[in-house]
């Protein structure tokens, strides 16, 4: 379903909101799509993020998930609202092995304050893609306060 974000500067807005984001600086994760409603997130495979099986540690991938239905939320929020998560339900479908973690977040139900999401985690490697995580999120949309 399209959605009409509720600022016209959306992009900007959720890309310099995400810049300031340290735990995705610490994990060198990029934001690499914006669309109202559906946000991109990738994560480089790294040794020191892993689980003692050499898988993406489960914490490192439900994390990216949750900021990529956030900025999702986000997206249709208007200028001066910031976003929490305030409820994920996620299911780990297989061990994160690959080259990259692509997070991906859609908004399902965008309400007044409350937002409903789902995210999908898929690992990519050299012979395709697999899905590891499939999460339901509830994203919360308040007035930003510093």
């Amino acid at each position: 379903m399209p959605f009409t974000p509720a600022d016209p500067d959306f992009v900007r807005r959720v890309r310099d909101n995400f810049a300031r984001q340290r735990v995705m600086q610490t994990f060198g994760a990029e934001l690499t799509r914006v669309e109202p409603g559906e946000v991109e997130i990738v994560l480089p495979f790294r040794a020191d993020l892993t689980q003692q099986h050499g898988f993406l540690h489960a914490g490192v991938v439900i994390t990216i998930i949750d900021s990529a239905v956030g900025y999702a939320a986000y997206s249709l929020m208007p200028p001066g609202h910031a976003v929490l998560s305030v409820e994920l339900k996620t299911n780990l479908l297989s061990p994160a092995r690959g080259d990259r973690l692509v997070a991906i977040g859609r908004v399902v139900r965008a309400g007044r304050t409350l937002t409903v999401c789902l995210g999908e985690g898929w690992m990519e490697r050299e012979d395709g893609r697999e899905q590891v995580a499939l999460m339901a999120a509830t994203m919360i949309g308040l007035p930003d306060r510093e």
